[in-house]
């Protein structure tokens, strides 16, 4: 790769009349100018970081439902704000309570039913248990968020439907 180029011509040189990257002479008809910004002695302003979270000066959280968030007149998710005016919350109740009879109940039934009679009142003993999700899903300005609230007991979906009831009347 050392060697001179055996197609290179005397006579022509590539590129425009002159010398190119001559500072002061046009390059194809256009003034020349630098293609960098000189450097300041004091160095480039950085512009201040902001961390992600709710605007400045909005105020206490009015509601919050899972990820769900009401502050002043905007409705904070992750997947961004949201306008809380003429928003449209949806609720689904996803949960089930199951009723059932525990086992020491029937250990008791067994060994009282032994003793006396009176051991199958044990077996009169119910144990209810809610498992599930309630859905809440808001639309507004064009974006749509759903999440998931854990269903605690059987009365969760009465707490969720006041709240939501609240968001509700915050976005007319």
């Amino acid at each position: 790769m050392s060697e001179p180029n055996p197609y290179k011509s005397e006579d022509y040189e590539w590129g425009p009349g002159g010398q190119p990257g001559t500072p002061g002479q046009p390059a194809y008809g256009y003034p020349h100018t630098p293609a960098y910004q000189p450097t300041l002695p004091e160095g480039v302003p950085v512009p201040p970081q902001h961390m992600p979270g709710p605007p400045q000066g909005t105020g206490a959280p009015l509601l919050s439902l899972g990820d769900i968030t009401v502050v002043g007149d905007q409705i904070i998710t992750p997947a961004g704000p949201m306008p809380l005016k003429g928003a449209v919350w949806n609720a689904m109740d996803m949960s089930r309570t199951e009723e059932k009879m525990p086992t020491v109940a029937i250990v008791l039934a067994v060994i009282f039913f032994i003793f006396c009679l009176l051991g199958l009142l044990f077996l009169l003993m119910k144990e209810k248990q809610t498992t599930g999700f309630i859905q809440v899903t808001v639309t507004s300005g064009g974006r749509h968020h759903a999440t998931m609230i854990p269903a605690r007991g059987p009365d969760t979906i009465h707490w969720v439907m006041g709240q939501l009831n609240y968001a509700r009347s915050l976005s007319m």
